[in-house]
């Protein structure tokens, strides 16, 4: 019994003493874990920097923005102390801004137009236009078909309000009425969500939204402008405009930019076994430096 009595001992003893160094090891692992991550967010932020120094070196150089520009050349892998990190910077004025489809609380009926035609483009349905402008709008009132407010909301489970504000980022998409995931991913390349209404940057815009934003262009000639445009930047409005196809008659210019101001950083680091990611809007103007519109991780 002596001899039994002590083997069992001995076991218990030896499976504390198993059991407590497996959870200081865990605990040591979760430390590093956390302190890698800590350090890779602080790396990560570092390519805000890099992006704000770029934004404003470009400011004073130059007026127009395109795809030769020094921001649009993204930041290859760096190596930094015990990891990397890399970025890139994406002009959000090449892109539709959702928010220009209500301007000082009414619809835009040109913005609504030319959305609706990105939706047809993109093989989407065009009473989605109607279910923007109803988030967005102020009022309560359903402004045409497809559209929804806060009845058809508050019918959901779980029940929410009707935004009736702009949107911050094109993410809010998702609790749009009949905005499926696979809409939000489809629409993500071709619009954006800024605190403001902006022109489109023809310099930078894809063919979809330049099809878009002018009535009479088909899309494969937009097509067409794209790849010229890889030889040659648009100078101004009036470049552009000479460089249409004939066929076009109807150019609203207050739609259309050469410049822009509000840019995307993207920024990715590595530090140990730590990934992390971050994304920010900025807002460039022509002497300031950079300012911060939103930060996110990612």
């Amino acid at each position: 019994m002596a001899v039994i009595t002590a083997i069992l001992v001995v076991a218990l003893v030896a499976s504390a003493a198993s059991f407590m160094a497996w959870q200081q090891q865990l605990w040591v692992r979760q430390v590093e874990n956390l302190n890698e991550q800590a350090q890779s967010r602080v790396v990560a932020l570092a390519a805000l920097q890099w992006a704000r120094s770029v934004l404003a070196q470009d400011a004073r150089n130059n007026s127009v923005d395109h795809l030769d520009d020094g921001w649009a050349q993204a930041l290859a892998p760096l190596p930094v102390e015990g990891g990397e990190l890399a970025g890139e910077l994406t002009d959000q004025q090449g892109l539709f801004n959702l928010n220009n489809l209500v301007r000082g609380g009414k619809v835009s009926a040109t913005d609504l137009a030319v959305f609706r035609k990105l939706l047809e483009l993109l093989q989407l349905p065009s009473e989605h236009a109607a279910a923007v402008v109803d988030w967005i709008d102020p009022n309560a009132v359903v402004t045409h078909p497809g559209g929804a407010e806060d009845m058809d909301y508050l019918a959901l489970d779980p029940p929410y309000r009707a935004g009736n504000r702009a949107l911050t980022t094109v993410d809010g998409l998702a609790r749009l009425k009949d905005f499926d995931a696979l809409t939000v991913e489809r629409l993500r390349p071709f619009v954006t969500a800024l605190p403001q209404a902006t022109p489109v940057n023809v310099n930078t815009a894809p063919a979809e939204v330049l099809a878009a934003v002018i009535a009479d262009l088909p899309l494969d000639q937009a097509q067409a402008l794209v790849t010229a445009r890889k030889e040659q930047h648009f100078k101004d409005i009036a470049d552009f405009r000479a460089r249409l196809p004939k066929t076009v008659m109807q150019v609203n210019e207050s739609l259309l930019s050469v410049g822009s101001r509000y840019f995307l950083v993207t920024g990715h680091a590595r530090f140990g076994r730590a990934k992390v990611g971050c994304q920010a809007l900025l807002e460039r103007e022509t002497t300031a430096w950079p300012k911060l519109v939103w930060q996110k991780n990612i």
